[in-house]
């Protein structure tokens, strides 16, 4: 099969700024699937707190990798990565355009890139490096890697803070420079891969993330995560939108203080992401109504 022809419509962006609606036209625009890259909408269990595409949403265009997991299974970016490569080039024999979606940049990044037997980096070593980035800037991040891996430090592109946060959380996560682990090169798809990034002011952004938290508790949040309190401790609960409730049903702040908490952490964790994401110099961005634009840029 000749894929060259073929493009994949990679829809990212950080959360709430609306690339769910964006994916589902973009898919019904050219009549196709769309595989979620969301790392915890993959759980059946998961529902209110992961924002999923609700019944009507999944049933206008075919998902994949959305409840296909039960909380109980651990399941991490390579295992993602190599399933959902190969449901890519499955769906290319029916498809000319596929769609991925989603806000998780380790799933996106595993990919399209390939996956070193590097061990996953733990969410809360991921959040600081990048919040002492943001609030020290690249300085901060050149010295703290020349401390902690000088070996790699004297190779890497000392001007490209991607490759230093990555280093750098591999080492504060491993103890190990991301030198041993490194054995591949960034795999060649063969097909081309079309990468949309969504963005909106930041305050309306935030307002946004703070009318979806009001409506998530209307719809049941604190009770779906009181369900999942005998699961606390597994990886996609260790996230935002469930652990300020775990610790609320621990007693450590009223429901009041949880809901400020809440809002706060997901304004932040939006901010990580687009942090991340902006990394990313192949990634077109623009605003969620430009309708036109992104149907261009998917034939561009």
């Amino acid at each position: 099969m000749d894929l060259k022809h073929k493009r994949l419509i990679v829809i990212i962006g950080p959360t709430a700024v609306g690339k769910t609606e964006v994916a589902i036209k973009v898919a019904e625009h050219f009549k196709t699937e769309i595989i979620s890259a969301d790392s915890r909408q993959f759980f059946k269990e998961l529902t209110i707190g992961t924002a999923k595409p609700n019944e009507e949403e999944l049933n206008r265009v075919p998902h994949h990798f959305i409840n296909s997991h039960a909380i109980t299974v651990e399941y991490d970016a390579a295992q993602y990565a190599a399933e959902a490569l190969d449901l890519i080039y499955l769906l290319f024999e029916k498809y000319d355009y596929l769609v991925v979606c989603g806000g998780s940049g380790l799933y996106i990044k595993a990919l399209l890139e390939g996956f070193d037997d590097i061990p996953e980096v733990p969410d809360n070593i991921r959040d600081e490096v990048i919040a002492q980035y943001e609030k020290n800037g690249l300085t901060w991040l050149q010295k703290k890697l020349e401390e902690l891996d000088p070996a790699y430090w004297q190779k890497v592109d000392q001007q490209n803070p991607a490759r230093l946060m990555r280093a750098l959380e591999v080492v504060m996560a491993t103890g190990k420079s991301i030198s041993s682990f490194q054995t591949k090169q960034k795999q060649q798809l063969p097909f081309r891969v079309v990468k949309i990034g969504l963005e909106l002011d930041r305050e309306l952004l935030y307002k946004r993330i703070d009318a979806r938290m009001e409506e998530m508790i209307t719809k049941g949040l604190f009770e779906e995560a009181k369900a999942m309190y005998p699961y606390r401790h597994h990886q996609a609960l260790q996230t935002v939108g469930y652990k300020e409730i775990f610790d609320f049903l621990d007693g450590r702040y009223d429901r009041e203080e949880a809901v400020r908490l809440l809002k706060r952490n997901t304004r932040r964790y939006a901010k990580r992401q687009f942090t991340w994401f902006k990394r990313d110099e192949e990634i077109n961005w623009i605003e969620p109504d430009q309708w036109e634009l992104i149907v261009d840029l998917a034939n561009k």
